[in-house]
């Protein structure tokens, strides 16, 4: 083991900031109130923390719904406030890794606020739109992790946007190289301050079958399970180019040194084993919720 790599034999402790630690009054959670424990968390003896989303959003989904993928949100302070965390944690020996969220954005980041303004608009295919089906309704039976269809009919544009979750969370079109230019650039910015490394939020997600075909039904679906379940999900996640984004970011994570990517999987393990790339390319640690779920 004296080989290994600090994240193969590490404790990493999750941070939900808005309830972690106030301190400034406000009845939330803060990255001052962070800093405030680092003594406290390095006694637990972990290694690194996990903090989850502090970026601009409108918070509908408690931060998975970023709205600037560079900021920080002003109930949980400032960047300045960030880099006086991260300096206080290195200095106590700690790593911080921040949770990225790359299949969706808020629909009120500007990138969606332009790619809705007109069909023409340079930003338009960086996110997913659609024609109506031949009826006028969604483009096809895709089904949002929260209930009901994924698709949202923009009356502006005559079109409908996809969206895996919220329908205030549009996917992002990582198909478009100037989105995955972006995005990728959005990494590097926190990787230039020093971040540790990142937890990938639904890494599976972040590709979509070309073809948009309906998701095949589920012979096993019945009432009273999530709608979600009603098809099974093999045209709208884990395609195989996304293999070849976690390759892309784990070559820009191991540009930096010693740093880790953390993906977001809920697959069956024989699937899950492909997000480590053939040759340890891709994501250095897929979660396995196997681990949590068996009897």
């Amino acid at each position: 083991m004296s080989d290994a790599a600090w994240w193969q034999r590490g404790v990493i402790y999750q941070v939900y900031p808005r309830s972690f630690q106030d301190m400034n009054g406000d009845g939330v959670g803060d990255l001052a109130g962070i800093e405030r424990r680092l003594d406290y968390l390095a006694g637990l003896g972990i290694d690194a923390l996990w903090i989850s989303p502090i970026f601009p959003s409108p918070m509908i989904d408690f931060g998975y719904d970023v709205a600037d993928y560079t900021g920080v949100h002003p109930m949980f302070g400032t960047l300045a406030d960030f880099d006086r965390l991260l300096a206080a944690a290195h200095d106590r020996g700690l790593r911080i890794l921040l949770d990225f969220v790359p299949n969706h954005s808020s629909d009120q980041h500007p990138w969606f606020l332009e790619s809705r303004s007109s069909r023409t608009n340079p930003k338009r295919d960086w996110y997913i739109w659609r024609d109506p089906a031949s009826d006028g309704g969604p483009p096809n039976n895709w089904i949002s992790d929260f209930g009901g269809s994924a698709w949202e009919w923009d009356q502006q544009t005559g079109q409908y946007y996809y969206h895996a979750m919220l329908r205030e969370q549009p996917d992002l079109n990582w198909r478009n190289p100037d989105l995955k230019a972006a995005m990728l650039d959005a990494m590097r910015f926190w990787f230039d301050r020093g971040v540790d490394g990142f937890r990938v939020d639904i890494l599976w997600h972040m590709i979509k079958a070309a073809d948009f075909h309906d998701n095949p039904l589920n012979p096993d679906w019945k009432p009273g399970m999530a709608d979600m379940h009603k098809v099974l999900q093999l045209n709208s996640t884990d395609q195989p180019e996304v293999f070849e984004i976690a390759a892309e970011m784990r070559a820009l994570a191991d540009g930096y040194g010693d740093k880790v990517l953390v993906g977001e999987i809920y697959l069956p393990v024989e699937r899950l084993m492909a997000y480590y790339g053939k040759q340890g390319e891709g994501v250095h640690l897929p979660f396995n919720f196997q681990l949590i779920d068996a009897p």
